[in-house]
């Protein structure tokens, strides 16, 4: 459906998102792109598209953002991957990561799932008055398990031994299903107590977490 298309942004989506299209051979640089790709951040992603030239498709990659962000174009649409990204990165970071396609028209959800497939993404349909209920939820499954993280590394630290010993025990909980297991699956609330107090001692900013995590988790 696209043959040339134009990446605008090359910071760690952009660039593994460019890095695959040429490996497709599809990567353009100038006026004969049939799409503008744009990888920039939200907040510009508004100015950039007034600023494109219109007749090529034009389409962004946030997950939050309106597509009526990228007016005055029509031919539009958006594809979200539903993944983290490091700095360095390879193409490889795009296989088999789902990705939200949002369009207006049927033609352009047509192309969207094009592309997704294109760039090896499992691609699923998503309202577009639902995308800031589900950023909320990506979010919360990517940046508060690095505060997560965090937080727990800090408590065990303090105590002395290696936080690499929580990194087994994480992923060991996801490849588990995220089966509750632990004091508050037990109903061991004198051990969630002595875990708060220990805490308010060593680490009060982190009380305020625990306790609203505790809260959350009870069944």
């Amino acid at each position: 459906m696209f043959s040339r298309v134009q990446v605008v942004g090359h910071g760690r989506l952009g660039s593994a998102v460019s890095a695959r299209l040429a490996e497709r051979g599809m990567v353009a640089s100038g006026p004969d792109a049939d799409l503008v790709l744009l990888c920039v951040p939200d907040r510009v992603i508004h100015e950039v598209a007034e600023k494109t030239p219109q007749g090529p498709w034009i389409a962004h990659m946030s997950g939050a953002v309106p597509l009526a962000a990228l007016a005055p174009h029509n031919r539009r649409f958006g594809v979200h991957p539903l993944q983290t990204f490091r700095v360095g990165g390879g193409p490889e970071q795009l296989d088999g990561a789902s990705a939200a396609i949002t369009a207006e028209t049927a033609d352009a959800r047509e192309r969207a799932h094009w592309l997704a497939s294109c760039l090896n993404l499992r691609p699923f349909d998503l309202q577009e008055d639902k995308r800031i209920l589900y950023h909320a939820g990506a979010t919360m499954a990517s940046n508060f398990l690095v505060t997560l993280y965090r937080a727990a590394r800090q408590l065990v630290e303090t105590a002395g031994v290696p936080a690499e010993g929580l990194l087994p025990l994480m992923q060991r909980t996801i490849d588990n299903g995220f089966e509750l297991t632990g004091p508050i699956a037990r109903g061991d609330w004198a051990t969630v107590d002595a875990h708060l107090a220990t805490i308010h001692e060593h680490a009060p900013e982190i009380e305020e977490l625990y306790r609203a995590m505790a809260r959350a988790t009870r069944p």
